[in-house]
């Protein structure tokens, strides 16, 4: 561990404070505002959409199509940057004693990429966005305007969006990285990080990993559609009347670039969702985390088979039936580290005296949603299943209950956990469970209703379902899912209320008003500029000292002298770990 760390001058201007700023804990702020306006728009196109579909027809085609490419779009890119861009960036330096980033301007970077990044994303609807899908397949997306509406200047806007993003994660990732390793403070020894810290530093490491991948895909796309070349595009292509110039380009080939990263991308979205889900359910279940090590060595196992697994979205593609076999096994296995954590969190809660708080009430629904949507993942994982399933609704509800909803949920926990933290104010309890229970209940009907669908053999992406008979059972269904869907959307404003009202009107927050035992709830509110004024404190246990016999209190903060469990399960024998 370094003892240097990073400083830079305090701001003077407001421009320099609020707007270009290169304090974490701003850029923190800049993230989850950004995100939250994303999500927003997100969600409207969803209403659109489930209006269309259950209640009434409202769109065309080609429409409905590109709306259903820009609501994944948006939504892919708010639950890849909030868990780790807003929350890691805002208590990652706290966590881990630092005054701030590795590299600061890195960091102010890297917000301000990823804001050109969504807002170039936001301007293809104004031209008109693509119908190729969030996984812009080729050829589709790669012969240009001619195949289809929104596939000539908006598909373009969608792949410098996509460019833009991955420039913007490997700066952030290179940044969370050095921060972890380098600026620890005296007695955080890797074991005594909170696990919060181990999930961002995953996915950091995976990202540095895999979105180069991503990007050299996307250049190459961008070439075949401006620059004639063929890497994407087969010989001998008849479209609009002529043979197209392109000479022995490979659809598969992007499909592989494409899931190379697409999968770590997923644990990129979970495992930091997962970490501060973990975090926040021991201080309130008030007990140590059960197999803190195991956690951190399965996360190693995330990473590892995140990037072996990429072939289980390729199963329909035709490729061969031993390929098939072997990324089966191989999914099949990344069931181990998910279990090590499921079965963590059940330890952690059994028998626990748990304070049923908003952020709790997340995390359990987090829980829930991670294991229901799991379980679904399995049938996903059987090469002669997913032939059957990979085209339907089936994939729409796993997809959204695993992936989606479950990411968001940890949102809503961080967010409804930190807010005292970040803006020295309390979020309304009853708005909040009142909030969750919609939350919950709607995302359940919805998206185990589309595995239903899927079960009937309903293709996704259709925009109108009247001229198949074989399909009118179903009917009932997207009514079902729409009505639901609306309520749920309607909901969200009790969020948004509750989130902007406690800004300005909450109740004001005590320093550490959850008796939590990291660091970051050793500061005040508001945090001062360089976090830490004076010396930079000194860290002499774990984060979960929860549960201690004999004392006032039931924790004791990380700065706290004295024997600590640093890890043991249980109660076991205290002891004093070498830093």
């Amino acid at each position: 561990m370094s003892e240097t760390h990073a400083e830079h001058e305090a701001p003077r201007s407001f421009i320099r404070r609020y707007i270009f700023s290169m304090d974490h804990k701003v850029i923190g702020i800049q993230y989850l505002l950004a995100m939250l306006l994303l999500a927003v728009v997100g969600l409207a196109l969803t209403v659109v959409m489930r209006w269309h579909l259950g209640i009434r027809t409202v769109l065309r085609p080609e429409t409905y199509l590109s709306l259903m490419t820009m609501h994944a779009s948006l939504m892919f890119v708010v639950v890849t940057v909030t868990p780790t861009s807003a929350f890691g960036n805002y208590f990652l330096p706290l966590q881990v004693g630092a005054r701030d980033m590795a590299f600061p301007f890195l960091n102010m970077l890297s917000f301000w990429v990823a804001l050109a990044a969504g807002l170039v994303l936001l301007s293809s609807l104004i031209v008109g966005a693509p119908i190729s899908g969030w996984t812009a397949y080729p050829p589709l997306s790669a012969v240009g305007g001619v195949a289809g509406p929104g596939l000539g200047l908006g598909q373009t806007l969608w792949l410098v969006a996509v460019a833009l993003l991955c420039v913007s994660s490997m700066m952030g990732a290179l940044n969370f990285i050095a921060t972890t390793l380098n600026l620890r403070t005296r007695g955080m020894s890797m074991m005594r990080l909170p696990v919060s810290v181990w999930g961002w530093l995953t996915a950091a490491v995976t990202g540095l990993l895999v979105f180069p991948v991503l990007s050299a895909g996307g250049i190459m796309l961008l070439l075949d559609r401006l620059g004639k070349t063929s890497f994407f595009v087969p010989s001998g292509l008849y479209l609009g009347g002529e043979v197209l110039p392109h000479q022995g380009g490979s659809p598969l080939l992007w499909q592989h670039l494409f899931w190379f990263f697409g999968h770590p991308e997923v644990y990129i979205v979970i495992v930091p969702s997962m970490c501060m889900v973990t975090h926040i359910m021991a201080n309130f279940a008030r007990r140590p985390i059960f197999g803190y090590r195991y956690l951190v060595l399965s996360l190693f196992g995330f990473v590892t088979l995140g990037g072996v697994v990429w072939g289980h979205h390729m199963f329909v593609s035709g490729m061969s039936p031993y390929s098939g076999l072997a990324f089966s096994i191989l999914t099949l296995f990344v069931s181990i580290p998910a279990a090590i954590f499921a079965i963590s969190w059940l330890m952690t809660l059994w028998g626990a005296r748990i304070q049923f708080r908003p952020p709790m009430l997340y995390c359990l629904g987090f829980v829930s949603l991670f294991i229901s949507g799991g379980v679904g993942g399995l049938f996903n994982a059987q090469s002669s299943l997913d032939i059957y399933l990979h085209d339907t609704y089936w994939v729409v509800g796993h997809l959204h209950l695993l992936f989606a909803m479950a990411a968001i949920f940890s949102v809503f926990a961080a967010i409804h956990f930190w807010f005292p933290k970040m803006f020295g104010r309390m979020m309304n309890d009853t708005l909040g469970t009142i909030h969750f229970w919609f939350t919950l209940v709607g995302a359940y009907i919805i998206f185990l209703t589309m595995h239903y669908m899927g079960f009937l053999g309903h293709p996704r992406r259709y925009a109108e379902i009247s001229q198949f008979d074989f399909l009118k059972p179903a009917a009932s269904a997207h009514t079902l899912i729409s009505v639901v869907a609306l309520i749920t959307a309607g909901a969200q404003i009790l969020f948004l209320f509750n989130f902007f009202w406690s800004l300005f009107a909450g109740r004001k927050a005590a320093t550490n008003p959850w008796n939590s035992t990291s660091l970051e709830w050793t500061l005040p509110n508001p945090v001062p500029f360089s976090n830490f004024e004076r010396d930079i404190p000194v860290v002499h246990r774990w984060a979960y000292d929860f549960e201690l016999p004999g004392g006032a209190q039931d924790y004791e903060m990380q700065t706290a002298p004295g024997p600590s469990m640093d890890g043991q399960t249980g109660k076991g024998v205290p002891t004093e770990k070498s830093t």
